[in-house]
């Protein structure tokens, strides 16, 4: 299987094929840490925007030329539900990290470690676009499975695997796991 990972910069068709609801009350857009308070027409509207814009909103994984799956990197100070969180803490008020909030495999697709090249694929996008710094949001799963809903923060195993260290725990949960603040220095 031939793998590539590409930003999601005019590859509009491509996200909106499996993250744009197809009927209506359905799904998030990756619009959740964004500005969850625009209505479905409005977060299509602005991730439509997003797709044409640079650096874009994330990275796109292809599967033998089939979009397989969608991670959402951006610099941290475009995440305004992130920015204000309660539960997951901004440490360095003069530094604005890249973060790496969402993953989504599409199924079908699962099960072939392409969060992993997701991974790799939003760092090497973060760095071809000046940052030094990455951020991620895991969950802690402590070696246990966790469903596909709760691990679309990704986990700390999988971060730590690509060079991540656990930074400080944090007050969120997803699954009944703990999320922490993770970093990587991007030399």
């Amino acid at each position: 299987m031939s793998i590539e990972v590409l930003p999601a910069t005019g590859r509009w068709d491509d996200f909106a094929s499996f993250m744009v609801p197809r009927k209506p009350g359905g799904g998030c857009v990756c619009m959740s840490y964004r500005d969850a308070r625009l209505a479905m027409p409005e977060r299509i509207d602005y991730m439509h925007r997003e797709c044409q814009t640079e650096p874009g909103p994330g990275v796109l994984v292809y599967a033998d030329a089939e979009v397989a799956g969608w991670c959402s990197v951006a610099p941290k100070s475009t995440y305004r539900r992130l920015m204000n969180s309660r539960t997951i803490p901004h440490l360095d008020e003069e530094l604005d990290p890249w973060s790496i909030v969402c993953f989504v495999v599409r199924g079908g697709f699962r099960k072939r470690g392409l969060m992993h090249d997701l991974l790799d694929g939003a760092v090497e996008h973060a760095r071809a676009n000046g940052a030094t710094l990455v951020e991620g949001y895991p969950v802690d799963t402590r070696g246990e499975r966790v469903d596909v809903i709760s691990g679309y923060v990704g986990t700390v195993e999988l971060f730590e695997k690509h060079g991540f260290g656990r930074l400080r725990e944090t007050n969120a949960h997803s699954g009944g796991g703990v999320r922490w603040i993770m970093r990587r220095e991007l030399g």
